[in-house]
C-alpha cells in the first residue's frame, strides 16, 4: 500500500514538475509569439485596453494613445498622419505596419526591456504601460519633403534624407499617402472600409514609396559608375569617350545623349566635364566595356545594391538590382536605364558613401526607446562597408560639385548641395522618373528625392533637395 502510494505521489510530483517546466518555458520565451499570433482572438479584445507607448519624432508625438471616457479602454491617435505615415504605419484592429508593428512588444509593454514580466503579471491579468519609441525623423524636414513631393506630381514621389555618418534616417517621405487615424478605429467594418478603399487607389497609398518600390534610378546612378571607372583606374590621368551616340555592343540600337554640348559630342572629355553634363554615350561604354558587368555589380553591391536593408526590427526595404547580363544591357544599365533598379533609400545611402568618405553606413530608424522617461536602449551606429577609398570619394565629391557649378543643376548655385542629376525613362509611360542624388555642403546630410512627371530631375527634384538639406540645417 506503502510503495504504491509513493509511486502515485511520484508521478503527481512529476507531474507538477512538468506543468512548472511548460509553464515557465511558455512564459519565458514562447509568450509574445502566442501574443501575436493572428489565431489568438483574445489579443483583439484587450489591445484597445493597453496604454500604448507613443511614437516621436524629436519632440512631436506622431502616434499616441489617449484614454476612453470608460477609463479602460485606449484609441490611436496619429498626429499629421499624410505626413509621417512612411515612419509610423498604423495599429488596427487586425493588422499593424511600420514602426506600430516593428515596435510593438515595446509600444504595447510586452517587451521584456520594457516591463518585467513573471508569474504575478501571468495571474493577475495586469496590463504593463508601454515604452515610447524615439525616431532619427527631423520632423521640420519630413514636412517640408512630403508638401513639396505632394506639390510636385499627381502621380508617384518618395524622398529619402539620412545622416552620412550613422545612417540615422532623417526623413523617410511618401507621396501619395494616407491619414493612418482612418484604418485605427476599432470598428472593424469602418477600418476594413477604409483599408478596402486605400488598396483600390491609383498610386497605392499603403506602400512606402521609399524602400518598398523600385524604379530606374536614371542618371543619378551614373555616382556608382563614376567610381567603378575611378577603381578601375580608367581616365585616371586623361579622358575618356563622349561621343555625340554610341551603339550597345552586339546589336543595332544606337543611344545618344539628352545634349550635345559642353563635353558630351566631343570625341573625349574628362571624366569630371562627362558626369558634371551628363554624357549617356560615356557611362554606357564605361560600363560595357572598360568595367564591364563583374565590376558594375560589385561596385553596385558595395554600395549596397542586393542587400534588403532592415532599418527597423522587421522592416526591410527592398534589393536594389544591378542585374547580370549581356553587354548591351550592361551599358544601359550603366547609366540607369534597362534592368537596374533601385529604391530612393539606396540612393540616398550612395550619396551618404560619397559624403562619409566612401564608407556606407547601415540606415536605422529608431533612436532611442524610452520608459517613463528613461532611456532603455540607444542605437549605435553601424557600418555596412566600404564603397570607395577616401581618395576616391574626394573626387566624386568633386564631380558630384561640378554638376551644380557647371553642369545640369546650375540652377541649385548658392543652395548649398551638391549631387547628381537624374532623367529616367520608363517604358510604355509618358512621364519621367526625376531623380535628384546628393548631399548637403554643411552638416552630414544625404538626400535621394524622386518624383515621377514631365520634365527634369534637376528642375523638378533638385530644388525639392536643396530644401529638405536646408530644412535640416
Amino acid at each position: 500500500m506503502n510503495v504504491q502510494l509513493r509511486r502515485t505521489a511520484v508521478v503527481a510530483l512529476g507531474m507538477i514538475f512538468a506543468i512548472m517546466v511548460q509553464v515557465t518555458v511558455i512564459m519565458a520565451f514562447q509568450s509574445d509569439d502566442l501574443r501575436q499570433d493572428s489565431r489568438n482572438a483574445r489579443q483583439f479584445n484587450r489591445q484597445y485596453e493597453r496604454d500604448r507607448g507613443a511614437i516621436l519624432a524629436g519632440n512631436v508625438r506622431v502616434a499616441y494613445s489617449e484614454r476612453n471616457a470608460d477609463g479602460k479602454t485606449f484609441d490611436r491617435h496619429y498626429r499629421e498622419g499624410e505626413v509621417f505615415s512612411p515612419v509610423t504605419g498604423y495599429f488596427g484592429a487586425f493588422s499593424t505596419t511600420g514602426l506600430e508593428h516593428a515596435m510593438n512588444g515595446v509600444l504595447d509593454g510586452t517587451d521584456g526591456r520594457v516591463s518585467v514580466r513573471g508569474l504575478v503579471d501571468w495571474v493577475t491579468g495586469k496590463l504593463p504601460k508601454g515604452g515610447d519609441v524615439h525616431t532619427t525623423i527631423v520632423p521640420r524636414a519630413q514636412r517640408v519633403a512630403y508638401r513639396e513631393l505632394k506639390a510636385s506630381t499627381s502621380l508617384q514621389a518618395a524622398a529619402v534624407a539620412v545622416n552620412a555618418e550613422t545612417g540615422a534616417i532623417e526623413v523617410m517621405a511618401s507621396y501619395p499617402s494616407y491619414d493612418p487615424e482612418d484604418v485605427a478605429v476599432r470598428d472593424v467594418k469602418a477600418a476594413s472600409s477604409a483599408l478596402k478603399r486605400l488598396e483600390g487607389t491609383t498610386g497605392n497609398p499603403l506602400l512606402n514609396k521609399a524602400t518598398r518600390e523600385l524604379y530606374p534610378p536614371g542618371s543619378s546612378f551614373k555616382i556608382v559608375t563614376a567610381a567603378a571607372a575611378l577603381a578601375a583606374g580608367i581616365a585616371e590621368n586623361g579622358t575618356v569617350p563622349a561621343g555625340a551616340s554610341y551603339r550597345l555592343p552586339g546589336t543595332a540600337t544606337v543611344i545618344g545623349n539628352s545634349h550635345d554640348s559642353g563635353g558630351c559630342g566631343q570625341a573625349r572629355t574628362t571624366l569630371l566635364n562627362a558626369f558634371a553634363q551628363s554624357c549617356n554615350t560615356t557611362f554606357a561604354e564605361i560600363g560595357a566595356e572598360e568595367v564591364g558587368n563583374a565590376g558594375m555589380r560589385e561596385q553596385a553591391t558595395a554600395f549596397g545594391y542586393g542587400t534588403r536593408f532592415e532599418y527597423a526590427p522587421g522592416l526591410t526595404a527592398v534589393a536594389s538590382d544591378f542585374p547580370e547580363t549581356d553587354a548591351a544591357q550592361t551599358a544601359l544599365a550603366s547609366y540607369g536605364q534597362g534592368a537596374n533598379v533601385a529604391t530612393v533609400l539606396q540612393m540616398a545611402l550612395v550619396a551618404g558613401a560619397v559624403a562619409n568618405g566612401g564608407v556606407v553606413m547601415r540606415p536605422h530608424l529608431v533612436e532611442k526607446i524610452t520608459v517613463r522617461g528613461s532611456t532603455i536602449e540607444e542605437t549605435e551606429p553601424i557600418v555596412f562597408g566600404r564603397a570607395v577609398t577616401a581618395a576616391r570619394a574626394a573626387e566624386l565629391k568633386e564631380m558630384m560639385a561640378a554638376v551644380v557649378s557647371q553642369g545640369t543643376a546650375t540652377n541649385l548655385r548658392g543652395r548649398g548641395v551638391a549631387g547628381k542629376t537624374g532623367t529616367a525613362d520608363v517604358d510604355g509611360a509618358a512621364y519621367n522618373d526625376r531623380w535628384f542624388v546628393g548631399y548637403a555642403t554643411s552638416g552630414p546630410h544625404a538626400i535621394a528625392v524622386m518624383t515621377q512627371g514631365t520634365g527634369y530631375g534637376g528642375t523638378a527634384a533638385g530644388p525639392i533637395m536643396a530644401d529638405i538639406a536646408a530644412a535640416l540645417s
